[in-house]
Order: structure tokens, then sequence, then C-alpha cells
């Protein structure tokens, strides 16, 4: 079966290609050289293209994505525009505004710049002069230009009637079907049931799963992994729903992050902290909670935000579902306690949520790096303000995401304050074996254990003040 899929209005046909291509290289193959590669990870959206979708409130949305991390064969029906299809007969306004305002300096990253802010100019919420910087924020520019950049965001008014990318949205944008698609000895399935993706597990055990693929095809690109059978997990209905029930919330383990920012938006305060802090949205709008855990990284961001809730994984297999505390999810660096067979499912976070919640990440740069330390914070409060229940999580100081345990339970019975934090800073200071790498020593992250709870703690007492 070939891959099919529409790029700038027009249908296109490929086959015989490795289905470890990612999209960015076909678009270049193919003469859409607009689409730039510049890091190959995501870190810069010099490859960023727009996708047709449907947002979780129905609408049909332009979305930014880094083409570099995308597979080709998961694009099959989807509707692409590169920036070769953003212009009609003239100028599209966003490129106008980059013109007026000298938004372009060396150009290599401006084509980027552009999808994005193509996809943002359609964005049905968006006021005429608002600026978002996070519809940027996955683009970098080298030659520091992005006041520019900034102003010509800041100068665009609203989508004129007629235009024809405004009139595309008004029709639903397709859905993803079963799929599947073979070149030499690598194979690309895309099942549309959980049963479905069980039964491919039970023939495949050495399949490789992939939802968003902003970890899997950095290692395809970077260190040229393959896989025989590679099982997409996006058109899968019980991966990908949100479900916020009096108990718990449930979040599918193959919903994109963005959507889940978008839904669960001042539902938890920790979240509304680590959303900005993951990435850059033309990440988050592919990486999910599901590929986020079971990657297993000690340095990710969204285990320790999610420990902090006192999260637990939903794991489904032909024997049924089981849950699995998220603190005993972790066995080893980049090991989990996954049977052959086994998919996670569902992230669920309980009811009630923590009375306070606070999300820290210490990295080089404020926002779109990875993470020297991260920390969740979750603590529980009876009426009289004494702690009933306490969730103190890391990233960064071991070789998987950690609680500190001992210091949850020190906790307990006493009012969150400055005495409080004395008590237990000899048991953080301690509770760790961290390694030192390039992004900080071991005595550095050993030092911001204790020093992130005391953080937390006077931000709530200049609070009370």
């Amino acid at each position: 079966m070939e891959i099919r899929f529409t790029l700038n209005g027009t249908a296109v046909r490929a086959d015989g290609i490795d289905p470890h291509t990612p999209l960015l290289h076909f678009l270049r193959d193919r003469g859409h050289t607009g689409t730039k590669e510049g890091c190959a990870e995501g870190e810069c959206g010099a490859c960023a293209v727009a996708v047709v979708r449907q947002a979780p409130d129905g609408t049909t949305r332009y979305i930014p994505i880094n083409s570099c991390l995308v597979l080709l064969p998961a694009v099959h029906g989807e509707e692409i525009i590169t920036v070769e299809g953003v212009r009609g007969e003239s100028l599209h306004p966003v490129q106008r505004a980059m013109v007026d305002h000298g938004g372009s300096q060396c150009g290599y990253c401006t084509p980027g710049f552009v999808v994005s802010l193509f996809a943002e100019f359609y964005r049905t919420e968006r006021a005429a002069g608002e600026v978002d910087p996070e519809a940027i924020s996955g683009n970098l520019c080298r030659c520091t230009g992005y006041r520019p950049i900034r102003d010509a965001l800041a100068s665009l008014g609203k989508p004129q009637s007629g235009d024809p990318h405004l009139v595309r949205l008004e029709r639903a944008a397709p859905e993803r079907s079963a799929f599947a698609y073979e070149c030499g000895e690598a194979r690309f399935e895309r099942p549309t049931s959980l049963d479905g993706l069980l039964d491919l597990l039970r023939s495949h055990p050495r399949a490789k799963l992939i939802a968003g693929g902003t970890d899997l095809v950095v290692e395809v690109n970077q260190r040229d992994a393959r896989w025989d059978v590679l099982i997409s997990l996006e058109a899968i209905p019980e991966l990908r729903g949100i479900d916020d029930e009096p108990t718990h919330i449930r979040i599918g383990a193959a919903v994109p992050l963005s959507e889940v920012e978008s839904v669960l938006h001042g539902h938890s305060a920790i979240l509304d902290q680590l959303f900005p802090l993951f990435s850059s949205r033309l990440i988050r709008n592919r990486a999910t909670f599901g590929g986020n855990i079971v990657n297993a990284s000690p340095i990710g961001d969204g285990p320790p935000a999610l420990l902090a809730l006192d999260a637990s994984v939903e794991v489904s297999s032909r024997d049924g579902q089981r849950a699995i505390p998220l603190a005993d999810f972790f066995t080893g660096y980049r090991k989990t306690v996954l049977d052959h067979g086994e998919v996670v499912s569902a992230v669920r976070i309980p009811k009630p949520l923590p009375d306070l919640q606070r999300f820290f990440k210490v990295s080089k740069r404020i926002l779109d790096d990875i993470s020297t330390v991260a920390a969740g914070f979750g603590l529980w409060l009876d009426d009289d303000g004494l702690v009933t229940k306490a969730r103190l999580a890391y990233g960064g100081v071991a070789a998987t995401p950690v609680r500190a345990r001992a210091a949850e339970d020190a906790l307990l019975g006493h009012r969150f304050d400055a005495a409080a934090v004395a008590r237990v800073r000899p048991l953080l200071e301690n509770a760790f074996t961290p390694i030192t790498d390039h992004r900080g020593s071991a005595e550095y992250r050993r030092a911001m254990v204790p020093r992130l709870i005391e953080k937390l703690e006077s931000e709530r007492a200049e609070a009370a003040e």
C-alpha cells in the first residue's frame, strides 16, 4: 500500500521509501526546499510545516509541527502545508508582515517562522494585534532578530473573508484511518483500535511503538536507529481521550501535550506550570505523556509533575488492564515494569488534587531546554492546614524519576512552613546520588534538592503576607 497525503492542496503518492524516512527529507527531495534542516531533533523549528487537525473543541485548525520528527508514513491521509503553500497569488499577510518589519536576516529560519505565524494567524481565539510568544517558541533565529519577528506578529490583523486558507477551516479535518506500509525489511502499521494494537503486538513482539515520535525520531536521525516493525498509536481512540471524572482525570497515552494543555488548563496548577517549560509548542503538538513516561528518561519533565499528583499508569494487554502507581513504574535507567504485549493506555490522576502544587525546572535556559534538575511538589492539607499527604518528586538526581519518601513522611501532621522545611532538609540533602554530566555537577544537583522545596516555602510565605 502506498503513502498518500495532500501537500499544499495537491494529492501526493509515495512508495518504495524506507518507513524511517522523516517527512522533512521527503519534502526536500521533492523540491520543497523552503523547509530547512537545522538540527534534526526539534530544537530549531526551521523544518516547521502545518497540518490540518481537528481540535478538542471540534474546530479545524492549522497545527505547526517539526517535519524532522515525523516519519513519512505517519502523514498518510493528512493535509500538509509547507512554506511554499502559504503564499497564494501574492504574499500572505504573515509574509508581508515579515517583510515590512524586517523579520528576515540570513533567511534560514524564516520559512519555519512563517509557518508558525501562519498557524497562529488562523487561530480562532486570536485577537488582532495579540502577541503570544508561545506561537513561535520552537523557532530559533540565529541572527537574534526576535524583536522584528515579534513586531510582525503584533501587526497581524484577522483573516479576511474569502481567504482560501480560512475557507479550508470551515470543513472537517481528515480522520486517521487504518494503514499498513512496507518497504524492504521495514514495516509501518497504524491500527485504529486497542484490540488491533494488541493483535499486532502479539504478532510482532519486538515492534517499536511510536506516538508523537519527538524522541524516537531523534534516534532515527542522530543514531541511525532502525526497527523491523513500527506501530503508530495516533489513531487509537482508547488512547486519545481526556476524561475529567469525579474521582480522577484520565489522560490517554497518545494525546498530544498541547491538547492536554488546552483541555485541562486551570484544572491543575502544576500542569499549568509544567507545559510552558516542557520544550516548545512545536514539540508539544506531537509529544505525549505516554511517550514521556515509557521513555523512562531520568530527566523527563513530565514524570516529576505527575508523581507530585500521585498519578498512576493504566496498562493494557490481552489479559486486561492493570493500574500501576507511577512511583513503581520505573525499575532502572530507561527501564519500566512493562511486560511483552503490554502498552500504556492512559495516565490517571486521582482526586482530590493537592492543595499546594508546584513544578520547578532548573536548566541553563529558562525555556526550551533539557532539565538539569526538575521537581514536582504536591501537598494535601486538612482544614487546620496540616499536611495529610505529601509527594516530593525529582528528576535528574537518580537513574529514574524518584520521590523523596522519607521527607514526605516527615511532613505529615505538620504545617508546611519554614520549620517543616528545616526538619526535612537533612533528609533531602542525602536522599539521592546524582551524577556529574555536561548539564551540571553531582554537587550542584544535590544542592538543588533541598533548595527547591525552600523556594516553594518562600513563595508560599510571600503569598500569605
